[in-house]
This record gives structure tokens, sequence and C-alpha cells, in this order.
């Protein structure tokens, strides 16, 4: 297995913080955010590389954290040439570039590089293993309805299969959100080509969800602990002060 974690946005809902550093390089209690992902993903077995994917602006910055960063997974920075916001490639886009850049040719965790959470991924690679899952989704529930026009909001059935998938809805009758957290088994990787073949705009991942849960079963996996998606300064601060991984 190798984790692709996706550090090619711009933050632009974090500025001035974010004009000339990367989100996932900002210091959370004295610890990049990122840095929060890989000490978690470098304790999960047998995965062998741990790829950071980032954009030609922020591209030396990465670098250099992970020319100083010590962790017993091969470490790699790669940037996916855009150059500003106006020409990213979005969350599919990156995942197909690291795909092709790097022959990836394993199973897939992906995890969005703004993810701060403190519970552990164990248990969640754990079951897709033990259950031979195609494709899983960490899901989160936020419990509160009047927070769903902000997330991705899933539904799932009793086996936990993915049913139903609305982005940004006004309203529904799930508090199921998809966090940036997903896992692709090394057969089904090439769908995302496929995805991105049949589509004009690749940017948000729970688009390529929703249609991949057409495809074949795409299973939810709900997380429960401290959970922050630092998409603007409010939640950066918030979290700065009381999260505790």
């Amino acid at each position: 297995m190798k984790t692709l974690i996706l550090a090619a946005g711009y933050a632009t809902r974090l500025y001035p913080l974010t004009k000339h550093w990367p989100k996932p390089l900002l210091v959370v209690k004295e610890k990049p955010i990122i840095n929060y992902i890989i000490e978690k993903v470098d304790i999960l077995d047998k995965n062998n590389e741990i790829i950071v994917i980032t954009n030609e602006k922020f591209f030396d910055q990465f670098s250099y954290w992970a020319e100083k960063t010590q962790i017993k997974t091969k470490l790699t920075v790669i940037s996916d040439k855009t150059s500003s916001a106006e020409d990213r490639l979005g969350a599919i886009g990156d995942i197909n570039f690291a795909l092709n850049k790097q022959s990836i040719d394993d199973d897939l965790l992906v995890i969005g590089g703004d993810n701060l959470f403190a519970f552990d991924l164990n248990a969640f690679i754990k079951t897709i293993r033990q259950e031979k899952l195609a494709a899983a989704v960490g899901l989160y529930d936020i419990k509160d309805p009047a927070m769903v026009r902000h997330y991705g909001v899933v539904s799932i059935d009793n086996k936990n299969k993915i049913i139903d998938f609305q982005e940004k809805p006004d309203k529904s009758t799930s508090t199921l959100i998809s966090m940036c957290i997903y896992y692709f088994a090394k057969e089904n990787i090439k769908l995302i080509k496929k995805y991105i073949n049949s589509k004009d705009s690749h940017d948000t991942s729970g688009d390529y969800i929703k249609w991949l849960s057409k495809e074949l079963d795409v299973c939810g996996y709900t997380f429960d602990g401290t959970w922050y998606d630092i998409g603007d300064i409010i939640t950066f601060y918030h979290a700065s002060v009381a999260f505790n991984g």
C-alpha cells in the first residue's frame, strides 16, 4: 500500500496566512498539520511509501520540510506543475497525476493534507483488509443538520455501502459527511482514469465518489473522535487552541 497526501491547493480562504505558505504546513500546537497525518500513516502495516503532492508555488517549502522530517516510511514530495488556483488540477486530477508520475500499482490510501484528526487509522485499514473492500471513504457524523450545507453528505445502508452522495445540500436526512480520507484497492485504481476521461471537471473528490459508487460497492467507515476540516481562519484558530492530537 502507498499513501498519497493531497497538498496542492492554494487555500485562498485562509489568506493572508496561506498567501506565501501552504495550509498543511501551518502549525497547530507547535507541529505542522501534515505531521499529525504522517505520524498516523507511518505506523500503518504494509504501507511502503508516503507521497505528498503539492504545486510549484509550495514545492520548495514541502521539500525542505521533508528533509527535516524523520519517519521510518519512505517520504516523497512531487509537484503537479501548477502555479496558481486558476490552473489547479483539483483533487482527482492530482490523484491521477500522482498515479501516472509515480507509476503507482498498489492499494492506495488518499488523505487530504488539511485533515486534522486525533483518531488513528489502523482500524480503518484493518476493516478494509478483513472485508476485502474495493473502495472505502472515511465518514464523520457532524450531528447538526444545519451544518450539512458545508460538506459532501453521504447516506449508507445497513451494510455501510454508500447509496447516496450530495455535495453541499441545503438539507439532508443524513448528517454523515465525507472526510478527505479514501482507500482504493489496486485493481480499481484504473477507474480514476476512466472518470477523468469522462468528465470536464475533476476538482471535487465527492463527485468522483458519487460516480464510483455506481461502478462498484463503495463502503463508508465512520470515524469517532476529534476532527477539524481546516477550511477557514476561524476553524484554524479554533483548532490551534482546542486540538489535542
